[in-house]
């Protein structure tokens, strides 16, 4: 028989317990049933956070990221979990997710492609849809802007290269970083990224535009493709 929340002892109740042993204290299940809130008359917050919790199909049963890529429908299912509380718990997981950006990119100064690949590292390597950036610098190596230039479905391998230079010549900016993740988790760029990559330094020479790298983020790491293309010269 599942214990209703009044019924436990205070302090294992998840509010108190955090409120007197602090936030690292709880277990997944106890944050989780904070922003669930309420039970059913069957199971209380904390079971009901325990069945969310059990969607996760990963080998690491702590590896909470699933919630991310998880929908309203999905969590729906669960007895208890409406779509108001599915909405909770999917808008704390984007909150989770965007504290983890920086809050203003722009004139942060790129050292090296390892920096932008940091920059970018937490809201690519584990999406499950590809995306593809471009990271536009001026002459010293400040960002000017970050844009999304393909999301989701599209053959980014694709694209034109016009595609990717418009904006960097509508704000004229001479430098461009390409960044797309691998969805396999593997980082290892493919022959067409390369295909593509090369493609771009030259059409980026005739505008007067400079390819200053292309990045491939992925679950295991990161690759720079400049790297490749400059170690077999």
């Amino acid at each position: 028989m599942t214990l209703k929340m009044k019924e436990l002892p205070s302090s294992e109740r998840p509010y108190e317990k955090l409120e007197i042993y602090g936030v690292k204290k709880l277990s997944n299940s106890e944050l989780l049933s904070i922003i669930i809130k309420n039970g059913t008359k069957e199971d209380s917050a904390i079971t009901l956070a325990q069945k969310v919790l059990s969607l996760n199909k990963t080998k690491n049963c702590n590896d909470l990221r699933f919630l991310q890529d998880i929908s309203i429908e999905e969590l729906s299912k669960i007895k208890g979990i409406g779509k108001v509380k599915a909405i909770q718990i999917i808008a704390a997981c984007e909150i989770a997710k965007r504290i983890s950006n920086p809050i203003n990119v722009q004139k942060i100064k790129m050292k090296s492609s390892q920096d932008v690949a940091n920059l970018l590292m937490n809201e690519l390597r584990y999406e499950k849809r590809e995306v593809a950036k471009i990271v536009l610098l001026n002459t010293k190596n400040l960002i000017q802007k970050i844009i999304d230039i393909s999301y989701g479905g599209s053959n980014f391998t694709m694209l034109d290269p016009k595609d990717i230079f418009v904006e960097a010549i509508k704000i004229g900016a001479p430098k461009i970083i390409v960044v797309h993740n691998h969805p396999s988790g593997d980082p290892t760029p493919s022959l067409e990224d390369f295909e593509l990559t090369k493609r771009l330094i030259e059409a980026a020479k005739i505008l007067g535009l400079e390819i200053l790298d292309h990045i491939v983020i992925a679950e295991e790491g990161c690759e720079s493709i400049m790297k490749y293309i400059n170690d077999k010269r």
